[in-house]
């Protein structure tokens, strides 16, 4: 059974790609929600939904702006990064919307866990709602186009073929279905003697 996505070398290099990106990016992620802070005092930890949202829109439209950006974008790159270290290109677009939120909610859900032990950080509900919008709306701002683009060019007729070798000149070879091989063999049942 053959695994449908990238063929070969591109496969290697772009899952390489995007697991050493991802890496990076969650080394910076740890390094900005779980250094501690210097601060005189700390708000209490937030576990209303929205209410933090309400705040910062209290506080006008550029605390507002400032706060939502923040919490969208710190994990929005792994709405993309995710996908690209898995790899493949042929792949529901629903199911891989929904493994890549789920990942960015529990990995929001951990720091925000981590972050009770942390002088100066609070656990704010608000960030995980932000944090898992910024992951969907990352993927589904890039991820369906970016592997529909993939295909296009890694199976155009014209072109180079990255999948199973087909070069210039040559007619591109593309993902087929590998069907049914026959019938199952079966062992017949041996008597046991008593």
């Amino acid at each position: 059974m053959q695994r449908q996505g990238l063929g070969g070398s591109a496969a290697i290099l772009f899952r390489a790609t995007g697991l050493v990106l991802l890496l990076a990016h969650l080394l910076l992620v740890a390094w900005l929600t779980l250094r501690p802070r210097d601060v005189l005092w700390v708000t209490a930890a937030n576990l209303e939904p929205f209410a933090g949202i309400q705040a910062a829109l209290v506080l006008g439209p550029l605390e507002a702006a400032r706060h939502i950006g923040e919490g969208l974008l710190l994990l929005s790159p792994l709405g993309v990064l995710l996908p690209m270290a898995g790899g493949r290109l042929a792949v529901s677009p629903w199911a891989s919307l929904t493994r890549t939120v789920a990942a960015g909610v529990l990995l929001s859900l951990g720091i925000e866990l981590l972050q009770t032990g942390v002088p100066g950080q609070v656990v704010d509900i608000d960030s995980i709602l932000l944090n898992t919008c910024g992951v969907a709306l990352a993927h589904l701002a890039v991820v369906p186009a970016g592997r529909a683009r993939l295909r296009r060019r890694l199976l155009h007729p014209g072109g180079r073929s990255a999948l199973r070798g087909g070069g210039r000149g040559q007619e591109p070879r593309t993902m087929r279905d590998e069907g049914s091989q026959g019938a199952t063999p079966t062992i017949p049942r041996v008597g046991i003697a008593p």
